[in-house]
Parts: C-alpha cells; sequence; structure tokens
C-alpha cells in the first residue's frame, strides 16, 4: 500500500513538472543572464529545461581565464552592498537629530546590526578595488577597441557610479569623522574652476554641512544612484552578450573553447567564496567605529578615513592641491575617452607604449595616493565663514 502512495506521488510530480515545463516561456531565463549566472544565447523556440542546457553549453574562448572573474567579483560585491543597504535602511533615520542615534541603534540593539554595517563598509571599499582591476583588465588587455567602445564608456560611468555611491554614503554615519571629511572633500571640490562651486551648492544645500546636506546625500544614495546603476548593469550586461569576450592580444592555439558550465562558472564561485570569506573576516576583526557626534564648531585634532577613495583624494590633495585633484580627473576622463583615439587594432601592449603609459600612471597614482592619503591623520580645512558659527581650530598635529 505505501509502495502504491510512493508510484501515484511520483507519477503527479512528474505530471506536473512537465507541465510546468511546457507553460513556462524560456524567455524566464533572461532574468538568469541578468544576474550573471546564464552567459549563452537562449533559444525561446525550445522548452524552458532544453533552452537551459543548451545555454549551459555555451563555449568561451580559450583565453577566458581567472582574470575574466574580476567584474563578476565586483557584481557580486554590489549585490552585497544592495542587500545590507536595504537592511540599514530598515532602522536608519536620515535627518541630522536622529541619525547619530539611528547608527548607535544599529550597531548595539540590532541583532548582527554591527555585522551588517561593517559588510557594508567593508564592500564599499573593496568594490572600488574589485572594479578598478576589471577596468584595468580590459585596459590593458585592449578590449575597450572596436566594437567594444560604448560597453568601456559605460564600464568607466559604473565606476563613477561605484565612487559616487561611496562618496554619499561617507556622510550618513553622521559622526565628527564623516562630517569632516565631507567638509573637507567639498572645500576641494569647490576649488574646482567653473563647475565645482555650483556642485558643492547643489550638494550641500546649505552655507555649511548640515541637515541639509544629510537629507541630500541620502536621496541621492538610495533613489537615484540605484537606478542610475541598474540601468548601466542592463546596458553592460546586454552588450557583453552582443559582442562577447574580446579577442586575446595574442592568438591562442587552436581548438574548441571553455564551457561557461562548469569552468567558467566553478571559476567565478569560488572567486565569488574568496571575496565573500574576506568581507566577513575584515567586518569582523577591522570594523569601523562610531565616532563622536557631529561639531560643526570644532575642528578634529586628527582625522582617519575608511573609504579607499577618501584617502586617495586627501592624498592628492594634501601634497598635490585642489590641482592635483582636477589633474586626476582629467587623467581619468583621459582614460575614459581613450576608444575615441585608439582605434589602431593592434592589442600587444608592447606596441602601445603612449596607452600603456597612460594606464601605468592612472593606475599607480591611484595606488600612490591611496597609500600617502592612508597615513595622513591631518586636519581638514576649516569650516566657512558662517555667521553665529565660531570654529575652534584644532591642536597642532603632523600628517
Amino acid at each position: 500500500m505505501l509502495g502504491n502512495a510512493r508510484r501515484a506521488v511520483a507519477t503527479w510530480a512528474a505530471r506536473f513538472w512537465a507541465d510546468l515545463k511546457a507553460s513556462t516561456d524560456a524567455n524566464l531565463l533572461g532574468v538568469l543572464r541578468f544576474l550573471g549566472l546564464l552567459y549563452g544565447p537562449i533559444d525561446t523556440s525550445l522548452p524552458i529545461d532544453q533552452a537551459f542546457r543548451r545555454a549551459l553549453r555555451y563555449r568561451l574562448p580559450r583565453h577566458a581565464g581567472w582574470r575574466h572573474a574580476l567584474g563578476g567579483i565586483a557584481y557580486l560585491l554590489l549585490i552585497l552592498l544592495v542587500v545590507t543597504g536595504v537592511l540599514l535602511s530598515f532602522y536608519y533615520r536620515p535627518s541630522a537629530e536622529e541619525a547619530y542615534q539611528s547608527v548607535q541603534h544599529i550597531v548595539s540593539g540590532i541583532t548582527f546590526g554591527w555585522l551588517m554595517r561593517d559588510l557594508h563598509v567593508w564592500g564599499a571599499n573593496l568594490i572600488v578595488l574589485a572594479t578598478l582591476a576589471h577596468l584595468g583588465r580590459v585596459f590593458f588587455d585592449a578590449s575597450y577597441k572596436p566594437p567594444r567602445e560604448t560597453n568601456w564608456l559605460v564600464g568607466v560611468a559604473l565606476l563613477f557610479v561605484v565612487f559616487a555611491f561611496g562618496a554619499t554614503g561617507y556622510l550618513l554615519p553622521w559622526d565628527q569623522a564623516a562630517y569632516w571629511t565631507v567638509t573637507e572633500a567639498l572645500d576641494v571640490v569647490e576649488r574646482i574652476p567653473v563647475v565645482g562651486g555650483l556642485v558643492v551648492e547643489v550638494l550641500r544645500g546649505d552655507p555649511i554641512v548640515s541637515g541639509a546636506t544629510l537629507s541630500r546625500f541620502f536621496a541621492v544614495h538610495v533613489i537615484l544612484l540605484p537606478w542610475a546603476v541598474l540601468g548601466l548593469l542592463m546596458l553592460h550586461f546586454a552588450l557583453v552578450r552582443k559582442h562577447g569576450i574580446a579577442p586575446a592580444r595574442t592568438p591562442p592555439p587552436d581548438g574548441p573553447g571553455v564551457p561557461f558550465f562548469p569552468q567558467h562558472f566553478l571559476r567565478s564561485f569560488i572567486a565569488g567564496v574568496l571575496v565573500v570569506a574576506l568581507v566577513i573576516t575584515g567586518a569582523a576583526l577591522y570594523p569601523r567605529d562610531v565616532g563622536e557626534p557631529p561639531n560643526p564648531s570644532q575642528v578634529p585634532g586628527t582625522l582617519a578615513t575608511s573609504w579607499v577613495v577618501a584617502d586617495v583624494s586627501r592624498g592628492l590633495t594634501y601634497y598635490l592641491g585642489a590641482w592635483g585633484f582636477g589633474g586626476f580627473l582629467l587623467l581619468g576622463l583621459a582614460m575614459a575617452l581613450l576608444p575615441l583615439f585608439d582605434r589602431d587594432p593592434e592589442r600587444r601592449l608592447r606596441r602601445r607604449p603612449a596607452v600603456a603609459a597612460l594606464g601605468v600612471v592612472f593606475f599607480l597614482g591611484f595606488i600612490a595616493a591611496w597609500l600617502v592619503g592612508r597615513q595622513l591623520r591631518s586636519v581638514p580645512p576649516h569650516a566657512p565663514a558662517v555667521p553665529g558659527v565660531f570654529v575652534q581650530p584644532p591642536p597642532p598635529s603632523t600628517p
């Protein structure tokens, strides 16, 4: 009797599964392609299970290796930031009166709230490094050449969106370090000719960093930028699927390509697991402290940052001033517009000395500014002179 019941259940399950496959459109597999779990084309004329297996059999070029997993790592970190950011937004209150207390409540009053916050902090740092590493791989492999110029420009736009996410999120803890780091950064941006004053006026919303600034940064961070990154990612993935992986700098040996599944998928999975383990380890061992409440009238004696790009900008401005900061932005702009001028089909790096020098200066300059800025403990500039606000100078300090 028990055997008859088992056969009846198995028959029902098989029939239900067959009906489900027959009634489900294979176009739904596009969701998996968007998430990076499928790379090959989807044959919508087939049942969904056959279309899935056929997409898994798609072969990548033979030169596709570990370095091609860098883009997937950056995407995984973005997903981590979205998940932890949504969880933090459940408890965060974006007002000058409640922001600091809400962060304290997240860290000390919510179960694993400290972990979510520090995963977000570490993810914000590692996504910058992963995105730059992916950009460097594309640059030195000459994968920005025709017909992939548009995707290069989209990738550079995604990098700047990542920077904007970190910059707007940096103020949200609303403590002394966040307040004065943003004050210093806006002071530098304001000194950039032509556009600096207008940009700061829109972002700050007040003569000094205040609750209006916090509200604007929060709105950009959780409303405007997520839509921007979603649109750019959709375009980026669509272009990658359309043009495929760029050819190698030197022709690979003849032979069949590398199957996406399981070879490349497993490679990406291993890299993702290692990155997530690194983020969790960093969050557990090196959490970001909650500093003192913000005080616009008291410049801190020392100022330590907790974000890679903040270290870079401080290193540039401390030793080179606003012109050095602006010069590095122009260098980044030259990198972004490179496909418009480097039209030669040659991909070997030694045959492109000027382009190679541009990339080396940019990436080594970023690393050098990061290491220098990481060591700085100097105070930010004084707050603007505003009626009713007296800024007490800090004690003397050295970098």
